[in-house]
């Protein structure tokens, strides 16, 4: 990746669209230019996919919760992973180091569906306890990093030059 290239993947990020002619007028890159590198952007595999982003609040999925599991699992850490991924709900999952085994962020429609989750948490065989926390207010929700990034900061880390 070059420096437009970075360009283009911030001006993404902060327009949260991949239309060539939105990037074009942040960019001040020709509208060819654009669809050329967001081709090579795809091909090398940076680009994934043309998602819509859904609000999750306005969907009905309003409440944030941030779950700690502890474990006591004979499985790999990626098949323990897999039961609670299972759990409907759950957004995001990470494997932790630390006191905390796993971290798992869900996207739920009301505190119902709270009691649901933790139950079915705690009734997967190697989970020994959990630690939930409500989320009261976000500041900060993107599946995009590079929106917290300046596009000096990532011309600098992330340009061949």
């Amino acid at each position: 990746m070059d420096e437009r290239d970075v360009t283009i993947l911030k001006a993404i990020a902060d327009l949260g669209t991949g239309s060539p002619e939105k990037l074009s007028e942040e960019t001040d890159i020709p509208v060819s230019t654009i669809h050329y590198r967001l081709n090579n952007l795809r091909e090398e595999g940076v680009i994934e996919n043309d998602l819509y982003d859904i609000d999750l609040e306005a969907a009905g999925l309003g409440v944030t919760v941030v779950v700690e599991v502890l474990a006591d699992y004979s499985d790999s850490y990626e098949e323990f992973g897999e039961k609670l991924l299972a759990v409907e709900g759950v957004t995001q999952a990470y494997f932790a180091m630390g006191e905390t085994d796993f971290i798992i962020v869900a996207r739920l429609p009301n505190s119902d569906a709270v009691e649901r989750l933790i139950s079915d948490f705690e009734s997967i065989d190697g989970v020994e306890r959990t630690n939930s926390t409500f989320v009261i207010s976000s500041l900060r929700d993107t599946d995009n990093p590079l929106e917290s990034y300046s596009l000096e900061t990532l011309v600098e880390e992330l340009a061949d030059e």
